[in-house]
């Protein structure tokens, strides 16, 4: 798996049934597909709608009658970057521990129901956010809301519970993290490219941290984050919305605001050298990945960086036979893969990464040399304007392909919100993604990636056999 998508899946822990539309897709058609709004699939100009209900919370629905269906969301704007030292995982436990019962829902109840009336449901957590979500007939959204309503305050947090629980999520490290060689250099890669911002910790939590939470820590987690002025309803779906307004009303507006803290700014001191890790671990293949900091999209009219580096990470490793992979893996067969990503969608700083494992007879040190010198040759040549209608190209019609889903639809409004931003911003972000020139995207390459600011993390594999037998499979899902 390239970092980037590795990336995706150890941050944001999406499972099966939303990582096809979640942080797993490609960073430039991720935000391609948030910014197209082709007049063709917006039959209704006001839809979107949002409101505000009394207590703070925000309520975003779409109306969507092609089926008798529903996708119903909520996005906590609590993560890991919000955790603080000695506490790392713990947005993610109790994550977990919400499904463990309310004073009217038993434990695994919530499930039960969701099952029970045709439906799914699940959880997933990042950095920047904690999202539960529902997908079930549009009949039964009104019961749904009711259920997330309840366990937002009054979740019922046993030390029995957590007891278990925790041991499901240190299996889910060990499974996930541990297990997996290039898992580990992602996690490594953020704690060394990050020396003050809480990106540096892994979502999943570091196991020193695991071994040592309380009951207390998610109790206080819950208490201290779970409040409806601190989160977002994303209702998709067969609905009307005046009828969704008055529901959330009559659920969610009944629960009292809470007193959020305040988060304190961190910001990453600038980096004055190259950094570099090594990580050895049981792998069948070395691999590398590399970062460099790179702008995170704050205002969409004016951080024009930020979509020529969508697209310069498109034309790198964007489609079959983009650069990398022509290149690196076909022509010169130097690497089994190489990858490149850039997520500009953050509450915190971003990165863009390369990475690639080496062919058989190749060395990693070769690797690293030729995914620099196609970053180089992008510097001083450029790129195509086939290459750049490609990657526009590729942006419209995965926005096509995302508006046939309910829960793609409902992510990308709450992803947007969970990052500062919101629905609206749509038309500016296909301006902006428009407006690219190749000029802007030699430009960034230029500026961007020089060695100062370079962190690499090598994987030197040590023998497979080395790792410890298999331990018996524990259900990590809620």
């Amino acid at each position: 798996m390239r970092l980037w998508k590795q990336r995706c899946k150890v941050a944001a822990d999406q499972r099966s049934a939303v990582a096809a539309v979640g942080r797993q897709t490609p960073a430039w058609q991720r935000i391609g597909a948030l910014a197209l709004v082709v007049a063709a699939a917006a039959p209704v100009q006001a839809n979107p709608f949002e409101t505000r209900l009394e207590n703070g919370m925000r309520v975003v629905v779409k109306e969507d009658r092609r089926a008798p269906s529903v996708v119903h969301m909520v996005w906590y704007d609590a993560g890991a970057m919000d955790e603080v030292d000695g506490t790392s995982g713990v947005a993610h436990v109790l994550e977990h521990m919400m499904f463990k019962g309310t004073e009217t829902v038993g434990p695994g109840e919530f499930n039960k129901i969701v099952a029970g009336v045709g439906g799914r449901d699940n959880a997933f957590t990042g950095h920047d956010y904690t999202a539960y979500f529902q997908q079930v007939p549009a009949d039964q959204l009104e019961r749904m809301m009711g259920l997330e309503a309840d366990r937002m305050h009054r979740l019922q947090l046993t030390d029995e519970a957590f007891a278990k629980e925790i041991e499901v999520v240190k299996e889910e490290r060990r499974l996930r993290t541990e297990d997996q060689p290039r898992a580990l250099v992602y996690e490594e890669l953020m704690a060394t490219a990050f020396h003050a911002h809480p990106y540096q910790r892994p979502v999943i939590g570091w196991m020193t941290d695991l071994d040592r939470m309380t009951a207390d820590d998610a109790r206080h987690w819950y208490r201290t984050w779970y409040a409806p002025n601190n989160a977002t309803l994303v209702v998709v779906g067969d609905v009307d919305h005046q009828t969704v307004f008055r529901q959330a009303a009559q659920t969610y507006g009944q629960v009292a605001a809470g007193q959020l803290p305040a988060r304190p700014v961190v910001e990453e001191p600038p980096q004055r050298g190259t950094r570099r890790s090594v990580v050895r671990a049981p792998a069948e293949l070395p691999y590398v990945a590399m970062a460099w900091p790179t702008p995170t999209l704050r205002d969409p009219r004016a951080d024009t960086d930020v979509y020529a580096l969508q697209v310069l990470a498109a034309v790198l490793d964007g489609y079959d036979g983009a650069r990398l992979s022509r290149t690196l893996v076909r022509d010169k067969q130097l690497a089994q893969s190489a990858g490149a990503g850039y997520d500009g969608l953050a509450r915190g700083p971003s990165l863009f990464y390369l990475d690639g494992a080496p062919a058989p007879g190749k060395t990693l040190a070769e690797v690293e040399a030729a995914l620099r010198a196609e970053l180089a040759r992008i510097q001083t040549e450029g790129v195509a304007e086939h290459e750049l209608a490609r990657v526009k190209a590729q942006a419209v019609a995965s926005r096509v392909y995302q508006r046939d889903s309910l829960m793609g639809q409902a992510m990308e409004i709450g992803a947007l919100a969970a990052v500062g931003l919101s629905w609206k911003d749509e038309a500016a972000l296909l301006e902006g993604i428009r407006q690219v020139t190749a000029e802007d995207v030699k430009s960034v390459a230029q500026r961007y990636f020089s060695d100062d600011k370079m962190t690499v993390v090598a994987l030197e594999p040590l023998p497979v056999d080395a790792m410890a037998a298999r331990r018996p499979a524990i259900k990590t899902r809620h």
